[in-house]
């Protein structure tokens, strides 16, 4: 018996050195995988994100706001105009379930939110006010009213250029509609821009919106839980989302129009009981809110650093001009391309306008934030005693302390949020990444059945691995499709226009009517 407990103890002490090697070298391995990608895509992931001379402002993002803002001009201010009408597109109202196409209105419009309200909402948030300061959500919203019109535009590209095949299944997004509309308008280089946006959009939904939503979700549960490995975490997220995304646009779509609902109502009915608690200030944070925007009052920049923030967070936040949306929203069934223009330009509104700005409501009105006196910035006041400055890693901690201000177990849900977030995200971009792959490789289904276990493999190395420069590459891959698919709308927005001013006129006239009312 002595000798077996021995033996017991001798085998347990073996495998646990055993486990500690695997995961020092895990970890080394990290560092050099770490160590060579960055030597590799540093410069380029530098230059994607590099800001002006002697600013803060990274000119991608000054890229998608120009074009926003030109869109919103050409357009008429067509995100305003046509809004009601959105709506009603929405609801079904003019829904033929006889057009061709594979998701209704509603179920492609959640799709697309899937993949695009997710940890930004949370953390990014925090670290815009933490650093812009309240007037950063005024910038915020005005960025995301404008990236209205860029998803109407390249939406409405999207079902105009898509190929529909015989078994009712669709492909549509950037890829197609650079090259079919540029062959339309007699212009050398569509194929080319095609073929460089796919390329992008594949690097991007492994990185950014396959692993880096993995390793969030996992580093978010085990710190509810407790330290735990990471590829559990990776093993269960790849199983789950294989089992939906196995079964195509159709299957991604019946969860996300469930999902996409439940998950925004949560965090949202969180914020309001926060906002509701604090009534009282509600009025001021507006205040702080429109005189931060114009003046800047105690922030780092002063009037430019809440511009920055705002605009940044936005940018990055309703992925407005990445073309990433008109891929999901290819899918609907419809024969007239405007209409699901029109149910994009809600997407912005949702994600940027009203989820991102409740965040910064309620980091706002609830003490959380105070003024460096030496650096003039926000910083996160924690218990009252240790101070923080509020950066990329401290976003997720100071949106919880907000929250905590009122709900203790805001935690919690919290966790049930973020893992959420990621879910949908993950099966969105594995749908955005698969059309793209399929544009590149071929349609038909060991070449779909390939890239969907490919995505499922990195799911499961994204939670495992802690891999920055790797999600930084892939951050800068997806922001490298908005230069391509932006390039491309400048020259294709007059066939966009000719589109709405055709529906415009059907509309007016009555030629255009309601299907119930037909029905």
């Amino acid at each position: 018996m002595k000798h077996s407990q021995t033996f017991l103890a001798t085998g347990a002490a073996t495998l646990l050195a055993g486990a500690a090697r695997a995961q020092e070298e895990a970890l080394s391995l990290d560092d050099r995988v770490n160590a060579v990608f960055a030597d590799v895509t540093g410069p380029y992931v530098s230059f994607i994100f590099m800001p002006f001379p002697g600013t803060d402002f990274p000119w991608i993002v000054m890229w998608l706001v120009v074009a926003a803002t030109i869109f919103t001009l050409y357009f008429g201010f067509v995100q305003f105009r046509f809004f009601g009408h959105a709506i009603a597109l929405v609801k079904g109202d003019y829904s033929d379930p006889n057009d061709a196409g594979e998701v209704s209105h509603f179920q492609a419009l959640a799709t697309a939110l899937s993949g695009t309200v997710g940890l930004g909402n949370i953390a990014g948030v925090a670290v815009a006010v933490g650093i812009g300061g309240p007037g950063a959500t005024f910038w915020m919203i005005v960025a995301g009213l404008l990236g209205m019109a860029s998803k109407f535009t390249e939406c409405t590209l999207g079902v105009k250029y898509r190929n529909e095949y015989p078994d009712g299944t669709v492909s549509g997004g950037p890829m197609y509609y650079m090259q079919k509309g540029f062959e339309e308008l007699g212009l050398p280089g569509g194929r080319i821009l095609a073929v460089l946006f796919a390329v992008f959009c594949i690097f991007g939904a492994l990185g950014g919106g396959n692993m880096f939503q993995a390793n969030q979700a996992h580093a978010q549960i085990a710190g509810i839980v407790g330290d735990y490995p990471g590829i559990i975490t990776g093993l269960v997220f790849a199983a789950v989302v294989f089992a939906v995304i196995v079964g195509g646009i159709k299957s991604i779509a019946h969860v996300t129009e469930k999902i996409v609902p439940f998950m925004g109502l949560l965090y949202v009915g969180a914020a309001v009981i926060v906002l509701i608690a604090n009534y009282d200030m509600i009025g001021t944070a507006f205040g702080q809110i429109f005189a931060g925007a114009f003046t800047g009052l105690g922030v780092a920049g002063g009037l430019v650093g809440a511009l920055i923030q705002g605009f940044r967070r936005a940018a990055f936040s309703n992925e407005a001009g990445v073309g990433s949306a008109a891929i999901a929203h290819s899918a609907v069934r419809t024969n007239e391309p405007i209409t699901e223009g029109f149910v994009s330009l809600l997407e912005p509104l949702i994600d940027t306008v009203v989820i991102c700005t409740m965040t910064a409501l309620v980091i706002t009105i609830s003490g959380q934030l105070i003024t460096d006196p030496e650096t003039g910035r926000f910083v996160l006041d924690e218990a009252g005693t240790a101070i923080r400055t509020v950066g990329d890693t401290s976003g997720v901690a100071l949106t919880s302390a907000a929250f905590g201000t009122a709900i203790w177990w805001f935690p919690y849900v919290l966790a049930v949020a973020v893992v959420l977030f990621a879910f949908s995200t993950m099966i969105s971009w594995s749908y955005y990444g698969l059309k793209a792959w399929t544009y590149l490789f071929g349609e038909g289904r060991k070449t779909e059945l390939t890239f969907k276990v490919i995505f499922c493999v990195f799911t499961v190395i994204g939670a495992a691995a802690s891999l920055g420069p790797v999600i930084d590459f892939s951050d800068a891959m997806i922001f490298s499709m908005a230069v391509v698919n932006i390039f491309a709308l400048y020259f294709l927005m007059k066939l966009v226009k000719r589109e709405l001013e055709s529906y415009s006129s059907r509309l007016r006239s009555g030629k255009i009517q309601r299907f119930k009312a037909k029905a």
